[in-house]
């Protein structure tokens, strides 16, 4: 696939910054958009010429998750791990050293490799330097609060961080028909952003204590969901407390490898019970979700340019991941093959 759009996602930072070991020499990017440029015998689906959506974890229909409607565990999720594919191949090299493919693709390149099933065609309306994004942060925010934590109409809901991801959460609330949205984030201006997209109540973290905040909000019972969003182990704990009996905390970041989640006393977690959730790609088959995705966009249900504050050209790379770090607007698109 010709790679046109690659949006920059935490994950990129963290492997390029240590956070996340990966094996090296390694091209980050995992959140593409672009036009088939071939394909191999047996797809018929796709044909050269296709725009498409690339998705981390494509499904591969036939392994022990798959058969049971948990594509987003199929076995090839492991290659966001392995950082290759699963037969130990890259269909990368530098010489005669293998070069590996960040985060299971490896887009920010003019070119990339996928399963069949890992480019899914869109409507050719759809401008590419948008749909890009759906590739990962709004698969994984909006998929975990309709996917994963099956959020239910007139819900209270947290959300902690308000990168890319987050707001597609609060996005992905705003669909479910929650009640209120309640968000937190350092950022004054990612704040304001959620307003739009729907969030009702707003937490500076740094002069407001969120679990105080969240129960007061809710009548000192405590919110239903809560959704970690931004990557960090001790908000999977805030959420727990800020969370009701009986409810539902979503760990949809991904932590440093050195970041543990500690519920104490352990007691108080089964007395609870309060669900601790998991969430890979917001639980998503890809096949089903980036077309519906992309159609709650063109029906005006779902903003995904106000996820996009800066496009950049590739050789500005080193540049976009400053403002990531930097936590400076919400998600800088590349323009790669554009």
């Amino acid at each position: 696939m010709a790679v046109k759009y690659c949006g920059c996602c935490h994950s990129d930072l963290s492997i390029a910054e240590g956070t996340f070991p990966a094996p090296t020499p390694i091209v980050l990017g995992h959140e593409a958009s672009g036009i088939v440029d071939a394909v191999g015998a047996g797809v018929d689906h796709l044909r050269p010429g296709d725009p498409v959506v690339l998705t981390p974890a494509p499904p591969c229909g036939t392994c022990y998750w798959c058969v049971r409607g948990e594509a987003s565990s199929c076995v090839n999720s492991l290659d966001i791990v392995t950082n290759q594919l699963g037969d130990g191949q890259t269909g990368l090299t530098r010489g005669d050293e293998k070069v590996y493919r960040g985060v299971g693709l490896g887009a920010f390149a003019e070119y990339v490799l996928t399963y069949a099933t890992g480019a899914v065609k869109i409507d050719a309306e759809v401008p590419l330097e948008v749909a890009c994004v759906v590739g990962c942060a709004v698969q994984t925010g909006v998929g975990s609060v309709l996917n994963t934590a099956q959020v239910v109409e007139g819900a209270t809901v947290l959300v902690m961080g308000l990168g890319a991801i987050g707001l597609s959460v609060v996005q992905g609330a705003r669909l479910a028909s929650a009640a209120r949205i309640i968000v937190s984030d350092p950022v004054g201006q990612r704040r304001e952003v959620a307003g739009a997209l729907g969030a009702t109540d707003f937490i500076d973290p740094t002069h407001e204590d969120v679990i105080e905040r969240a129960q007061s909000l809710t009548g000192g019972i405590g919110v239903d969901y809560a959704f970690e969003c931004a990557g960090r182990g001790d908000l999977i704990s805030t959420g727990f407390l800020a969370t009701r009996n009986h409810g539902t905390i979503v760990c949809v970041g991904a932590p440093p490898i050195t970041d543990n989640i500690v519920l104490a006393p352990a007691a108080l977690f089964v007395m609870s019970e309060k669900r601790l959730m998991g969430t890979l790609l917001g639980g998503c088959n890809s096949l089903r979700e980036i077309p519906r995705l992309i159609g709650l966009y063109q029906a005006g249900r779902l903003d995904l340019e106000a996820l996009i504050t800066a496009r950049r050209p590739l050789e500005e790379i080193n540049e976009a991941m400053a403002d990531l770090s930097a936590s400076r607007g919400v998600r800088t698109v590349l323009e790669i093959g554009a």
